[in-house]
């Protein structure tokens, strides 16, 4: 036969092996279906740097939605880092109930960006808060690989979207406050407390517990009713151990001492923060005692009640508006887990687990828990903030998560039941895209709600920059103590100016009505002095800090700024009225005042200063939102296009000059000559 003959040989085929599940997950939930490789999901790295991206646009973009966080801990910290600032009665002596252990952390991120940039405060502010920003992205990113690890690859997956853009995370990361930080430890105990608890594994125990007394000791102590579910699981329940009926005893023996072991390690942090405090307030000050003491057995007279009430469902909305679906799907997460057991129960492991070991239920109801606690432990209190829901914000997100994966298992049980077909459910594109469409559309709610937040009630940011780079270069200028040419575009401002001058001029900035809304002493330039300026306000404003107290050798020795120990006299745990707060608005050089000229409303203590031409000069204003006279849904959310901009009504949030007094400082501090 010739060389290029070909030939064409008949076998039978052989047997098609059957294809490896390489999804088996090591978690809680599990995917019933076989897959040739397992579900996408972002990497640890990858989390991270999208993490930091938004958390970082959030510190330099995002509002001061709270005075507390200025009045109580920017002020606070300001003091320490340039020796003036306002003083509330929650840092005073008598009262401490903020700990100044937890404040001189952030003098640290303060002090570097000053030593590096030069003395402009505002890159201080900046520094700080993108300080937050890292420690907050780190905390969510290990507490997503945890829950990819330990839970489940697409609830992590899910988790990581929900953290990424919601508008709550992108508020609550980088915010100064006790509850933020009470958010970050939380969320680094529950990465470790995700994962079950074993006798083999005594560091999980001990590093969770300290990361909860952490939250609590440093941050709020109110944090630890979060660690009550962890603590439950590990004094009573197997978990991670299978434990023979006869062994149960000496089991349960070893767990309850080794979290004794733990707690009483734990505790070792009292020591530095009782010490810090009690150096800042010249006396033995439990600071966590002292807010338990003040807010819960207060009595009648005081407590927190004192500065408002919100009815039951304050929380509920407040958690739709910066959350939308996913507060709902957080609430309906124990709901959904029931229904799971019913009708999908080998979603949670394809075993039925014995008398020596725990449930997967149980472990992730537990795992659910500490959302419902603190929702509930909140939602009974007369007195409600936003920032109170901080702590449990990656929890909502994770409870979310998780109902949104049991509630696709649902529907996928449902889809087969009902069109009795053997077809697996969830190769349909159409529960890859239930899930996809909740993702995308909470997803551009929470940036609308950012969007919002910003456009609508940026303003106190703005007119604080325009005073810095536009107002004083502008008057040194004219006085001749800046003799170059400034920009006649007011958006450029020039950040290299020297306005130590203007320290000469003795300059007053006054916040009337709007003393809630001011953004610290950061923002407003050395030189300056703030003062407050009677209102309708009738509570307890802050004063400044004594600047003037002669300190001991030992208080300059061991405590930066002694007049920390100072006890006012003029300060008050009745939120009741002190007028020697206050200054005249004649003697004010530079006013804030916020105007609504389509709905004009003033009063005796609160005219429509910036429409009193004849007495003040408008020398910046910006928008801000009148809620009262606009739509809901529009000043909830940013919605493009002028058919749903123009169910809003703005009114002017102006910086606003003195006429007759800028005019004598000008001419009396002025080196040009007038010939």
């Amino acid at each position: 036969m010739s060389s290029g003959a070909q030939y064409i040989r008949l076998r039978r085929p052989e047997p098609e092996k059957p294809t490896p599940r390489t999804d088996k997950h090591t978690g809680i939930l599990q995917d019933k279906l076989r897959r040739s490789r397992p579900p996408w999901t972002p990497s640890f790295s990858f989390v991270v740097r999208m993490l930091l991206l938004m958390r970082v646009s959030g510190a330099m973009y995002y509002i001061i939605n709270d005075c507390d966080e200025v009045y109580n801990f920017w002020e606070p910290l300001h003091f320490l880092d340039k020796g003036y600032g306002f003083q509330t009665w929650e840092v005073s002596p008598q009262y401490s109930i903020r700990s100044w252990a937890y404040i001189v952390i952030y003098l640290l991120p303060a002090k570097l960006a000053s030593s590096i940039f030069g003395e402009d405060k505002r890159v201080g502010f900046f520094a700080v808060r993108i300080f937050l920003a890292i420690i907050s992205t780190l905390a969510e990113a290990s507490f997503y690989r945890a829950v990819h690890n330990n839970i489940n690859q697409r609830v992590g997956r899910y988790l990581f979207v929900m953290l990424l853009f919601s508008a709550g995370m992108w508020n609550a990361a980088t915010a100064f406050l006790p509850s933020s930080f009470a958010m970050y430890a939380t969320t680094l105990a529950s990465a470790l407390a995700v994962s079950p608890s074993s006798m083999a594994n005594g560091n999980r125990t001990l590093a969770a517990t300290l990361l909860f007394a952490t939250g609590g000791i440093v941050g709020w102590p109110f944090a630890l009713a979060l660690a009550l579910p962890f603590v439950f699981e590990e004094l009573f329940v197997f978990s991670g151990d299978r434990v023979p009926p006869e062994k149960k005893a000496s089991w349960m023996l070893g767990r309850w001492r080794r979290l004794l072991i733990s707690g009483l390690l734990a505790a070792v942090i009292f020591v530095p923060v009782i010490s810090i405090d009690s150096l800042a307030y010249g006396n033995l000050s439990i600071v966590p005692w002292n807010i338990v003491r003040y807010n819960v057995l207060g009595g009648s007279d005081r407590g927190p009640d004192l500065y408002g009430t919100s009815p039951w469902h304050f929380y509920i909305f407040n958690l739709v508006i910066n959350f939308n679906v996913l507060s709902l799907l957080a609430l309906a997460a124990l709901p959904t887990l029931v229904v799971t057991y019913y009708v999908d129960r080998q979603r949670l492991g394809f075993f039925t687990p014995g008398i020596d070991q725990s449930s997967p239920y149980t472990l992730l109801a537990l795992r659910l828990a500490p959302f419902y606690l603190w929702f509930g432990i909140f939602t009974l209190q007369a007195h409600k903030e936003e920032r109170f829901m901080f702590p449990v914000y990656p929890l909502l997100c994770f409870n979310a998560a998780v109902a949104l994966y049991l509630l696709r298992g649902c529907l996928e049980v449902a889809f087969i039941k009902i069109t009795k077909s053997p077809y697996k459910a969830s190769r349909s594109s159409v529960f890859r895209n239930f899930t996809s469409t909740v993702l995308m559309a909470a997803s551009i709610l929470s940036l609308s709600r950012i969007v919002a937040m910003r456009k609508y009630y940026g303003a106190p940011f703005l007119l604080a920059l325009h005073l810095q780079y536009g107002e004083l270069p502008r008057l040194l200028n004219v006085t001749g103590h800046l003799p170059i040419p400034l920009s006649s575009t007011p958006e450029r401002y020039e950040p290299t100016i020297d306005l130590s001058p203007i320290r000469d001029f003795n300059l007053s900035f006054c916040l009337s009505k709007e003393w809630h809304r001011f953004p610290s002493h950061y923002l407003i330039p050395n030189g300056i002095r703030v003062d407050f300026v009677k209102s309708e306000f009738s509570g307890l404003l802050p004063r400044h800090f004594d600047e003037g107290y002669v300190s001991r050798e030992f208080d300059s020795k061991w405590w930066l700024r002694p007049q920390t120990r100072v006890i006012p006299s003029d300060l008050n745990d009745l939120n009741q009225e002190e007028p020697s707060h206050l200054v005249p608005v004649e003697q004010c050089d530079y006013l804030v005042d916020l105007d609504f000229p389509k709905h004009p409303r003033s009063s005796q203590y609160e005219p429509r200063y910036a429409a009193d031409a004849a007495t003040w000069e408008r020398v910046s204003c910006e928008p801000f939102l009148d809620a009262q006279n606009s739509q809901l849904i529009t000043r909830v959310l940013w919605i493009p296009g002028s058919a749903w901009q123009d169910q809003n009504e703005f009114g002017d949030y102006c910086l606003l000059k003195n006429k007759k007094l800028m005019a004598h400082k000008e001419a009396l501090h002025s080196k040009v000559d007038s010939t």
